[in-house]
């Protein structure tokens, strides 16, 4: 967040020593106050735009190796569960994204949570988080002795 109010204000600041450089009082007076400020608009708008769609650009995906899913012998369903648990998602926006009922994905967290050993969402996340990284790190590891002994 942090991060697009600098690049807001810095878009602003580079805006402002524009319009002073093209000295905006006598452009003002060639084409009107309402023309600038229908430039100034779309300007910002433009702005809005592109920040929102930044800031809900999908993020990457945790994948989990063919070993680790073995292990925990989940399904896809439930794979998918976690990676929208670790998203943040609530209930009824994982069942609008997969066009599911709500009643639905309760069931599959709900033995999603028994299979793990958990006790909500919040802890099914962690654990997600946890396991997702020591699988990549062991991913990363087994292709690099592979690398090795080549």
């Amino acid at each position: 967040m942090n991060k697009m109010v600098i690049i807001y204000g810095s878009v602003l600041a580079v805006l402002a020593f524009a319009l002073t450089w093209l000295d905006y009082r006598f452009w003002m007076r060639d084409i009107g106050l309402e023309v600038y400020g229908i430039f100034i608009a779309i300007i910002f708008a433009g702005l809005g735009i592109w920040i929102e769609r930044q800031r809900s650009a999908p993020s990457p995906r945790a994948e989990l190796n063919p070993i680790t899913k073995d292990v925990l012998q989940l399904t896809p369903r439930e794979i998918e569960m976690l990676e929208f648990l670790s998203r943040g998602k609530s209930n009824k926006e994982i069942a609008r994204d997969l066009s599911l009922s709500p009643n639905t994905i309760k069931t599959h967290l709900a033995n999603l949570y028994q299979k793990l050993g958990v006790k909500n969402r919040t802890q099914a996340a962690t654990y997600f988080a946890n396991i997702s990284d020591n699988a990549l790190i062991q991913s990363d590891e087994n292709s690099q002795l592979t690398h090795m002994g080549e």
